[in-house]
């Protein structure tokens, strides 16, 4: 008889299914939910930007591309990395456009670790990165990141992390869920202690765009960092393009070559429409990340300001578009906090924990929604926050 437990990979099923899935799932049997729970733009792809896609399927460019990408795109990937951040890259040998940042993290983290390869986590972060380096063979190491320290990851923390064993660090700023940013004296620090290693630093950048106090600084600028940092990046926070899952790398030659290898087998290439519209957002896009950012920007101070009138301590997010309340003080875990509100009031947060055990006492919520539900949600949990005094 045929036993599927024997079947399956012990790796995989090793792995626990993510947080949010969980949480969305008791979401699903409800109705009339208020949820401030995706991280996704509420914003349509511009217009300029859609017409482009349309425009490459009506004059027929159905076909695959090049693995790496249209050189096209790659080439305004480029200029758009120098204008925006200072960064320079040879689009023929340094970047690959992906399906998705999600994409790009795996290959740069099978690109570099091997079995048993020790790949540092700060948490709270995306969902992902811990159970990548598991698929790879690694063993993630997480660091959990402070409140008091305005969530950042600070050079001493890092220096305690390290270990004989240390192949790589995962740098995912702006940070999701706290909203955290890295500024440039902060990445100065932790270059100051990954000089003399060899360390491979895979920088996570994909709400660059998305910073309100000062501009973004890609780790990769640093001085001696750029030969050691794999860049990711990609389309969907900046230019509200989710569903046309495109992202990229940016890398060195000799990472980009070998991840390249996974990419082409694994994918080929990425969507032919999205590519060519993507094209469009980089040439034309500037107007629309500064319009979208400017709206994230009043709601972000909009949340924390009525978080914190209704009794709920926040911190003010510097980047991203979340807001990562302590919800400590009310004697519950952060799932039970979130159950509870969903449950009495029908608001859909994300528990902390939901991003890894450091995000216990935490709860995420998203301002990618309209004013008027962000309002709705918040109204809510103040009569709930109050019914608990």
């Amino acid at each position: 008889m045929f036993d599927y437990n024997k079947a399956l990979s012990d790796t995989i099923v090793g792995i626990k299914p993510s947080g949010i899935r969980k949480f969305f799932d008791i979401l699903s049997e409800m109705k009339d939910v208020v949820s401030l729970t995706v991280g996704q733009p509420d914003f349509v792809t511009p217009w300029h930007i859609r017409e482009a896609g349309i425009r490459s399927l009506e004059e027929g460019r159905t076909y695959y591309t090049s693995n790496n990408g249209i050189i096209e795109m790659r080439e305004e990937i480029a200029r758009y990395q120098e204008r925006r951040f200072g960064l320079r890259y040879d689009p023929k040998n340094e970047i690959i456009v992906t399906v998705g940042g999600s994409e790009a993290i795996d290959i740069a983290i099978r690109t570099i670790v091997n079995r048993g390869d020790e790949v540092i986590v700060p948490e709270p972060c995306f969902v992902c990165y811990s159970p990548l380096v598991s698929i790879a063979g690694g063993v993630p190491i997480p660091i959990c990141l402070k409140k008091e320290n305005a969530f950042k990851l600070t050079a001493a923390e890092l220096k305690e992390a390290i270990t004989p064993k240390t192949k790589a660090l995962i740098l995912p700023f702006p940070n999701n869920p706290t909203g955290a940013c890295m500024r440039k004296e902060d990445l100065a620090a932790i270059a100051e202690v990954i000089k003399d290693t060899n360390i491979v630093v895979i920088a996570d950048e994909i709400y660059s765009e998305l910073t309100y106090d000062q501009p973004h600084c890609s780790f990769a600028s640093i001085e001696g960092m750029w030969e050691r940092t794999i860049v990711v990046n990609g389309f969907s926070k900046a230019y509200a393009m989710t569903g046309w899952r495109l992202g990229y790398t940016l890398a060195p030659q000799y990472f980009t070559v070998q991840m390249a290898k996974i990419h082409q087998f694994g994918i080929m290439c990425a969507p032919t429409t999205s590519q060519y519209a993507a094209v469009e957002a980089l040439r034309n896009g500037d107007g629309d990340i500064e319009y979208m950012k400017g709206e994230y920007n009043a709601r972000r101070r909009y949340v924390v300001k009525r978080l914190r009138e209704i009794g709920i301590d926040c911190f003010m997010p510097e980047g991203a578009f979340y807001v990562f309340p302590d919800i400590s003080r009310f004697g519950m875990t952060s799932e039970e906090f979130c159950e509870r509100l969903l449950r009495e009031k029908g608001v859909a947060i994300v528990p902390g924990t939901a991003f890894g055990a450091c995000g216990e006492g935490f709860a995420r919520i998203s301002y990618a929604y309209s004013i008027r539900q962000i309002d709705k949600a918040l109204t809510l949990m103040g009569e709930f926050v109050q019914n608990l005094k």
